[in-house]
């Protein structure tokens, strides 16, 4: 009967063990997409493409995700006069799903990020810590996220073209200019372009202080690509 009851004892034990890890909320692993709680202090000028990942993957090993390789949300423009030297940023984030820090899923996949269907609000584009991002009805605001990009995700034009990267994240300075969009879906107005995540207006300048006139501080999305 001892054995029994034992036995018994091991077992029930070990369903609360299952439902209490069945019940446990995400934890920083999980997570596979944040707007950085920081940029790198130089405006636009990122480092290039390879310098904003590095900073992606710096911010998410600090927090307990550095087990994913991480991208920046950033397209650049093409250089060359043939137009063959550009990146979209909807190519550089993987397949999805997304979720932040909370376990909340911000898309299932590339086209439903750019879709209408996508969940990405103030409440869910939360920075790799958790933490809220401050949108346009606070105190500094800092609601624009760079992008360098059209709605679809895809680069605009370049050669001929207004610079709309920062010199594809290079500039710190300020001239040139960056498309941004607003991380809390927010604007002075109801128009598409103003409640845009990606692609709402493009900077004044590249220096972190041309950012800050219409709401930037040099933020920008970081996604997981596995």
């Amino acid at each position: 009967m001892q054995n029994i009851a034992g036995r018994t004892w091991l077992a029930a034990a070990a369903l609360i063990g299952v439902a209490g890890c069945a019940s446990m909320p995400p934890g920083p692993k999980d997570m596979t997409f944040f707007v950085t709680s920081a940029g790198p202090g130089n405006g636009g000028n990122l480092g290039g493409l390879a310098g904003a990942d590095r900073h992606c993957q710096s911010l998410a090993q600090a927090a307990g995700a550095g087990d994913h390789t991480w991208h920046a949300y950033l397209s650049t423009q093409a250089s060359k006069l043939d137009g063959a030297d550009f990146v979209n940023a909807r190519d550089r984030i993987g397949n999805g799903p997304w979720q932040n820090a909370k376990g909340v899923v911000i898309a299932r996949n590339v086209d439903e990020l750019h879709s209408n269907d996508n969940n990405l609000t103030k409440q869910t584009a939360v920075d790799e810590k958790g933490g809220p991002v401050n949108g346009r009805a606070e105190n500094p605001n800092k609601h624009d996220a760079l992008t360098g990009s059209r709605p679809d995700g895809t680069a605009f034009a370049g050669a001929f073209f207004p610079d709309m990267t920062c010199g594809n994240w290079t500039k710190g300075g300020n001239d040139g200019a960056a498309m941004t969009g607003h991380l809390d879906r927010s604007g002075p107005s109801g128009a598409p372009w103003a409640t845009s995540w990606n692609s709402s207006h493009p900077t004044v300048g590249c220096s972190q202080e041309k950012l800050r006139p219409t709401g930037g501080d040099g933020l920008f999305y970081c996604f997981a690509v596995k």
